[in-house]
């Protein structure tokens, strides 16, 4: 297998904390490990593998290669309560508020003062954020400040990416898809105890070799989500799924394109704009109204934002559908003006007045 340049590397250099800096240059030399090609044999991976690995696992968290930053999920009878971002950060836990206060001290945070409560709340672990749709609806919003995006980046490497790579290297786990298989367990939960069951039942990764472990590691890991106490856990058996196929195909390098749970990954996914996220038009900038294809934009998202501060019960996803012409109808008749559905610049007017 080839990497997406040219040959294989023992990549030299380390990585920084923020995914933001991750293009700093390292110094690479040419090198081969058992035969396989991109594949670290140093200290980290390559950014390729790197890159590919983790969006493996957005994938897993909320179905897109560059994972959706702004993505909000309540399941029921879930034991972590919200969950946002883009590695879905729960509330029980604490994390959430963890991430929401290092992104409202940013001086630069566009949604900084309005979300300032909603830290306030996830630090204390307030359940009460499940079932508040003004919070959820700045949640989503806050995807479109790129503040937030680098807030979360950082957030999820100190959390969860860095733990797993020094994890893994010190049990001698060294290949992309090993790797992968790690950073997983991290983020979906329980590496230590499914770790600790494989190492006593198979022996550790040193001593049986790093592509029987894994093997052996996600064959333990899949049985254990398939007959898990918690019936919630039990269709995220997929992951496992998706990790055997990758070994079925010897992608122990992560040579991409690679296609996971029917999602590219490729140099062209992984360089698009994250989903969900808009920086433009700007409110007022043009008229909008219900139409086919639906209007999507910042002001689309802006407008939902002001509505749902009038207790509008709408979801801030930034495309003009019919309960947002619904919504503004009715924001209208209220305000005196005609409704017709339409945001002109009279109602933008009486919006951010």
């Amino acid at each position: 297998m080839q990497p997406d340049g040219a040959g294989t590397f023992t990549l030299t250099a380390t990585w920084q904390e923020s995914p933001a800096q991750k293009d700093l240059q390292a110094l690479v030399e040419p090198a081969k490990l058992d035969g396989v090609t991109a594949m670290a044999t140093g200290d980290t991976l390559t950014t390729t593998q790197r890159r590919t690995a983790e969006a493996i696992v957005n994938i897993f968290e909320t179905g897109t290669v560059l994972s959706d930053y702004g993505q909000v999920t309540l399941i029921p009878g879930d034991s972590g309560h919200l969950t946002f971002g883009r590695s879905q950060t729960t509330l029980s836990t604490g994390n959430l508020g963890r991430l929401l206060q290092q992104y409202v001290t940013n001086p630069g945070a566009r949604f900084g003062a309005r979300l300032r409560d909603a830290a306030m709340r996830a630090q204390a672990i307030d359940l009460t954020l499940d079932t508040d749709p003004q919070a959820h609806n700045l949640l989503r919003a806050s995807a479109d400040d790129p503040v937030m995006r680098d807030t979360q980046d950082r957030f999820f490497t100190q959390r969860y990416w860095q733990p797993a790579l020094d994890a893994a290297l010190q049990r001698g786990i060294r290949t992309a898809l090993g790797v992968a298989v790690v950073y997983d367990s991290y983020v979906h939960g329980s590496w230590a105890a499914l770790r600790d069951q494989v190492d006593s039942a198979s022996g550790r990764a040193t001593d049986l070799g790093e592509r029987a472990w894994i093997r052996a590691y996600v064959t333990a890991r899949r049985d254990w989500l398939a007959h898990h106490a918690r019936e919630d856990l039990r269709p995220t058996v997929y992951r496992m799924q998706a990790f055997e196929r990758l070994i079925a195909l010897d992608q122990w390098g992560l040579e991409r394109p690679l296609r996971v749970r029917s999602q590219e990954i490729s140099e062209l996914t992984l360089n698009a704009i994250p989903p969900n996220c808009y920086d433009g038009p700007q409110p007022g900038s043009r008229v909008l109204a219900l139409q086919a294809p639906m209007t999507r934009g910042l002001d689309v998202r802006t407008l939902q934002l002001a509505l749902s501060d009038r207790g509008a019960d709408l979801r801030a996803d930034g495309a003009f559908g019919q309960a947002t012409a619904q919504q503004l109808r009715a924001f209208q008749q209220r305000a005196g003006l005609p409704p017709t559905g339409s945001a002109d610049s009279q109602v933008w007017g009486r919006l951010l007045a």
